[in-house]
């Protein structure tokens, strides 16, 4: 019944959209091309609902969004599109500290190949094991376990966050004098 899938598309989408469009943006780092990633998703995952819906929509949905970035990748697309201000959940005082910490994520992940970057989206974001990250994008799980710990070696190392870094040792720094003081 066609009205009943609709229904049921509706309801996913509902529930789905905010986590494809986070998971988009950190694999594209622009908001405007997540966007169009999850609308892409969206129409293809709709397009085979009625096959999907029965098993498990999200992680198709995630593998569809995964496949849309991937031909992205071989289209190498020219435009440049301008970054539009959203409303912000945070708080007014940490807007800025929130903003500051994610534009360094994102050069991080921008230092990374593609392959690396989506492994590590899809382990540390979606939280995925690395069996389920191996089938999601039809690799071994020995080929994310390298790639993993080559991303976050590669990661570890970024100058985009090396001053989170050594505010993180500083902090640990001036707890372990007090404890030792103590």
């Amino acid at each position: 019944m066609p009205g009943q899938d609709d229904a049921a598309f509706v309801l996913f989408v509902a529930g789905a959209r905010r986590d494809l469009r986070h998971l988009a943006w950190l694999l594209t780092g622009d908001q405007h091309r997540a966007e169009e990633l999850v609308q892409e998703t969206l129409a293809r995952t709709y397009a085979a609902w009625p096959r999907v819906r029965q098993d498990d929509p999200t992680g198709y949905a995630r593998r569809v969004l995964v496949n849309a970035k991937t031909d992205a990748w071989r289209r190498r697309r020219r435009e440049r599109l301008v970054e539009d201000v959203g409303e912000s959940r945070y708080p007014a005082a940490d807007v800025a500290d929130v903003v500051a910490y994610r534009a360094e994520i994102v050069a991080a992940l921008r230092g990374l190949t593609a392959r690396e970057r989506v492994i590590v989206v899809l382990r540390y974001y979606a939280d995925l094991s690395e069996a389920d990250t191996a089938a999601e994008l039809g690799v071994s799980r020995g080929t994310v376990k390298s790639t993993a710990s080559r991303a976050l070696a590669k990661l570890r190392i970024s100058p985009d966050l090396m001053d989170e870094r050594a505010t993180v040792d500083r902090q640990t720094s001036i707890t372990v004098e007090t404890g030792r003081n103590s």
